[in-house]
This record gives C-alpha cells, structure tokens and sequence, in this order.
C-alpha cells in the first residue's frame, strides 16, 4: 500500500484505480478544491505522501524555490493518450515503488525519468 496526495488536475478515474488497489489516496478535489500548489506540496511533505500531479508547475516549486518534498510523480501524458495513464503508473509502483523516495519522477508513455529531490527524506 502506498500514500498518495493527489492533486485536484489528477483524471479522477486514477484516483478511483489506486484506491482499488489498495492504496491510501487523499484527493484535493475532494478534500479542498482550488488549494495552493505550494500548500498541496507541503501537506504531502508533512503527511509523507506521495504528490501525484499532472502539474508541471510542482517542478517550479520543487527545484527553482527549493520546496521539500520526499516524492513527486509527474504524468506527462496527453489527453488523448489518457487510457494509457493508469498502466503507466501501475507499473511504476509495481516496479519501482521503493525507489519513489527522494525522486521527482516524470512518466511519459515511453520512459521514467528520475531526478533526485533536494530535500531527500
């Protein structure tokens, strides 16, 4: 099981597959639509979540202004490829679930790229 925060631009049906899944996700549609980035990416350092997003503002945040955050997951994928979402990050927690820690990870339809986190808790 893992821990996410997903952020409001997350398709919904992703959120409804992880927490088929198993896993413990904290919507911010749900919860409190129109948040921060900066308060998204705060909560999930303190909750040690993982922030999914589709924002690639998070990036801004996490390297440019050196916010903390222990995981970021960024999807990348086009709206008309959006059936291809949920497979990409199924098989990035399946394959590479521990190594999230201390990693923004961007996922694209073909590749992961990780890049290490400032602040690596």
């Amino acid at each position: 099981m893992v821990k996410f925060l997903a952020d409001e631009c997350c398709d919904a049906h992703l959120i409804t597959r992880l927490r088929a899944e198993g896993h413990d996700v904290r919507y911010q549609l749900e919860e409190a639509p129109g948040a921060l980035d900066d308060t998204i990416l705060h909560d999930a350092f303190r909750d040690e979540r993982i922030l999914l997003t589709e924002d690639k503002d998070f990036g801004e945040l996490v390297y440019r202004l050196r916010k903390p955050t222990a995981r970021v997951i960024l999807l990348r994928i086009p709206v008309e490829e959006r059936n291809k979402k949920w497979p990409r990050l199924l098989k990035l927690i399946q394959d590479r679930g521990p190594k999230l820690r201390g990693h923004f990870v961007v996922v694209d339809l073909y590749k992961y790229r990780f890049r290490p986190l400032l602040f690596n808790v």
